[in-house]
């Protein structure tokens, strides 16, 4: 059964000859010569940094999603959002075949993408790339890259960007596995993110910070922020363990403006507390807050809304950094375009609520207490069942469905927990399935979905949940019956 142990150094190289032969591209990765690069990177292009001081000056900082089949082309759509969508981060978002390590068919993507003149990947193929071409990636851009993608086996790819320069790199055991792929095993992705982990440590313990984000949305859908900031703070302490020092915890926009903010600060406070408890002082915390997951609405002016509430909201949350979505959401990939207008469109917001203070603390706080009694229970047995260990329990909590993630793909998630909108937009749990909550906390969300029921006519049903899932796309938050 895993443990959470650091790697020993003899295991992790022994995993690494492994590891490096999977694609060509490996056998150039040197560690020593990745240290040696970040020590030439300045500080305001170093993830790390840049997320620490944004703490220490209370800013919420831009990022898009991005990345393209073909270095010249990946480069020229970074500059763009760096100068005219002002992202103060950039992202390189990795596409579906690297995600799941077929990089032939990656490499047969590139070739394609050549011969057609245009992408015909949804990302950047960084394996493909290469140290060398990565690297001519971050050599081009003047702010701090991150690596973002969706890969339950992340091992190959850390190395080759890491290598290459990039200061962050996103993912988790969980968050890149549950909700992304069918048939790992939860114990399969956590070890494999030991090694991520162990990875960063090293560049760690050579002088070199590397920022580290567990995925904090999981599935973006419905997601109660009990569940998401359980796992999130599972990651943290996971990879902590391994070496890491700056960790930038997330959470995914619910909708209601009140319960996501009290779950950004509860997120904070519970991680801090948690990682201290595990007897870790030595960190760098942040937090990230994702703009709307779910489905947009077609309609350009429409998904700007969308997307300004998002923004107010982070910044109301005081995260650290926002995930910008853009008009073209419900299209498809972003133009380069829609891209920037989703980053000027946020922009304008956070500058004219940045001085602003809508919210004191005693107004949110029924709803702080609230999640963290339940991320408590949620994480009280996992530490329970993994006697002590929260590797070992989290394995042994998936397969209980102790911990569940609402429409995930993963045949190891139970998938019996139903959320719904109660009715004033918060997001309630109607089944808790295996989750080990308290049926004290059990009734007081059967009280407030029972709210809804009777303002609507109707009994509490699953046909609630499906209208929640489709209510922004359609103009609404709850989703109301005709």
């Amino acid at each position: 059964m895993i443990k959470n142990e650091k790697l020993e150094l003899k295991e992790f190289y022994e995993i690494r000859k492994e590891v490096l032969q999977t694609w060509p591209t490996g056998q150039n990765v040197s560690i020593e010569e990745g240290i040696r690069l970040h020590r030439t990177i300045p500080e305001e292009r170093r993830f790390a940094w840049v997320m620490k001081k944004a703490r220490e000056k209370g800013q919420t900082l831009l990022q898009p999603r991005a990345g393209v089949a073909l270095i010249e082309d990946h480069i020229k759509l970074l500059r763009y959002l760096e100068t005219e969508g002002q992202a103060d981060l950039l992202p390189t978002t990795i596409d579906a075949y690297t995600r799941q390590n077929r990089y032939e068919e990656a490499e047969k993507g590139i070739e394609k993408s050549k011969q057609a003149g245009t992408s015909l990947l949804n990302g950047f193929p960084a394996v493909n790339h290469g140290v060398e071409g990565c690297r001519r990636v971050v050599e081009s851009v003047s702010r701090p890259l991150q690596v973002r993608h969706g890969t339950p086996d992340a091992r190959l790819l850390a190395e080759i960007t890491l290598a290459a320069g990039f200061t962050s790199f996103e993912g988790g055991g969980i968050s890149y596995n549950i909700p992304y792929a069918k048939r790992v095993p939860v114990e399969k992705s956590l070890r494999d993110w030991q090694y991520v982990d162990r990875l960063v440590g090293l560049y760690e313990e050579n002088g070199i910070r590397i920022n580290r984000e567990p995925f904090g949305p999981l599935t973006g859908t419905l997601v109660p922020p009990c569940i998401a900031i359980a796992i999130g703070i599972i990651e943290g302490l996971l990879a902590i363990k391994q070496g890491v020092r700056s960790i930038t915890l997330g959470y995914g926009q619910g909708g209601n403006i009140i319960q996501d903010v009290a779950a950004i600060t509860a997120l904070r406070e519970l991680a801090e507390e948690y990682f201290r408890q595990e007897g870790f002082d030595d960190f760098e915390l942040t937090t990230v807050f994702h703009q709307w997951m779910g489905g947009f609405p077609e309609d350009e002016a429409k998904a700007f809304s969308v997307i300004a509430l998002g923004a107010i909201v982070a910044r109301f949350s005081g995260a650290e950094k926002v995930i910008v979505k853009s008009p073209h959401e419900a299209m498809g990939i972003p133009t380069k375009e829609a891209n920037a207008q989703g980053l000027r469109a946020t922009r304008q917001a956070i500058n004219m609520v940045e001085d602003q203070v809508i919210f004191k603390p005693e107004d949110l706080k029924s709803e702080i207490e609230l999640i963290k009694a339940e991320v408590r229970s949620l994480l009280d047995k996992v530490y329970e069942i993994g006697q002590g260990d929260v590797a070992a329990g989290t394995v042994a909590a998936f397969e209980a469905g102790l911990l569940d993630v609402p429409f995930a793909p993963s045949i190891y998630n139970h998938g019996k927990i139903i959320p719904m909108r109660d009715n004033e937009g918060f997001i309630r749990i109607f089944n808790k399935g295996n989750l080990p909550l308290p049926e004290e906390i059990m009734a007081y969300h059967r009280q407030r979905l029972q709210e809804r029921a009777r303002a609507e006519g109707r009994a509490i049903s699953f046909e609630m949940v499906t209208d929640d899932i489709y209510a922004i796309s359609k103009g609404k938050l709850v989703g109301r019956p005709k």
